[in-house]
């Protein structure tokens, strides 16, 4: 669904690397700020798997470190984050529909890589006007494209910054079998066509449940807990689930986690230009602190001139957004340097 904060870019003729070329792109996307007469001060904000473009306001998934006077200074830098090719809040992808047959994608929408969200959001800034970006940044998922806008498109960012992101996504078919496999035992599945029918299908109840799992696996039912108490946080847990499975699409769920399978840009880090200031959490279970040095030495071998941050949060995976309070100056002197 696209959201009401939400606009849409639309483009044609999107050749994908698995073969297929999409009738056309759409993104949708948001924006902080203005972007400079010479088009140079623009930040990519990239979200995670499950996540959509509203980072900044009030509530958006990126508020802590985004807005006028924050690390991410909206008066400083023109913000854009998009949603992401193959996910549900008004991208082209499995929730939306084919122009060539009228009907919606579902289980039919072409494979695509990481590779191919970035090469979607390259199209989207170059119709902004937008010139080198003074950074990427992304979060989880988008921490992976963060790595992989630094090694495929290396002059377009002065600055990176992965947050809980891997440079190597460890996906196998074998997870995407056993993601399949549970909505494949909602009575009405259907191969994947459900849609209308969510409710009824199981399909809806399913992804409640997979979205208390995420959120309590990232840190988020703990923060809750801590700041308002298990049986209110119980409450809003349910409520975010509840909230979440009524947006998003269970096709989408499985083929993003699909695209990350094989995504490695390990192999090409010598291709990086850019500085790097790259998070992991202590508590994270996503993604282990443990890959943080051994990313760090990968890049250093590699020449690039990178500073790996340990944040220490009980709040995991979620910690940098959660935790923002611990790391923000580091996020700032960075980007002052840098960026």
């Amino acid at each position: 669904m696209l959201l009401a904060t939400s606009k849409t870019f639309t483009s044609p003729d999107f050749p994908l690397i698995s073969g297929v070329t999409l009738p056309e792109v759409t993104l949708a996307y948001e924006t902080w700020g203005e972007l400079a007469p010479d088009g140079d001060n623009a930040i990519l904000l990239c979200h995670g798997y499950t996540s959509n473009p509203h980072a900044g306001g009030d509530d958006g998934w990126c508020a802590n470190l985004m807005g006028p006077g924050k690390p991410i200074d909206t008066d400083k830098y023109f913000v854009v984050c998009s949603n992401m090719l193959g996910s549900a809040y008004g991208s082209t992808g499995p929730a939306t529909v084919n122009p060539e047959t009228g009907e919606l994608w579902g289980p039919d929408f072409p494979d695509f890589t990481p590779r191919d969200m970035v090469a979607a959001q390259e199209r989207l800034i170059d119709d902004l006007g937008i010139n080198q970006m003074a950074a990427v940044i992304g979060y989880s998922y988008g921490g992976h494209l963060t790595f992989t806008w630094g090694v495929t498109r290396p002059d377009r960012m002065r600055a990176l910054v992965p947050m809980a992101g891997v440079m190597e996504r460890k996906t196998t078919m074998a997870d995407i079998d056993a993601l399949r496999g549970r909505f494949e035992d909602c009575p009405g599945w259907n191969g994947g066509r459900y849609h209308g029918a969510e409710a009824e299908s199981g399909v809806r109840d399913l992804m409640v449940t997979i979205r208390k799992e995420t959120l309590t696996n990232y840190g988020i039912g703990k923060y809750q807990e801590d700041t308002q108490g298990t049986d209110e946080a119980d409450a809003i847990i349910a409520h975010q689930a509840e909230t979440w499975a009524d947006q998003f699409d269970a096709n989408c769920l499985i083929r993003l986690a699909q695209a990350g399978i094989g995504a490695n840009v390990l192999p090409e880090a010598a291709a990086i230009k850019a500085p790097v200031l790259y998070l992991l959490c202590d508590t994270d279970k996503a993604v282990p602190v443990a890959l943080g040095p051994e990313i760090e030495a990968v890049l250093k071998e590699n020449g690039v001139d990178v500073r790996f941050r340990e944040l220490v949060s009980p709040y995991g995976h979620a910690a940098p957004m959660l935790s923002s309070d611990l790391w923000e100056d580091d996020l700032r002197a960075f980007l002052e340097a840098n960026a």
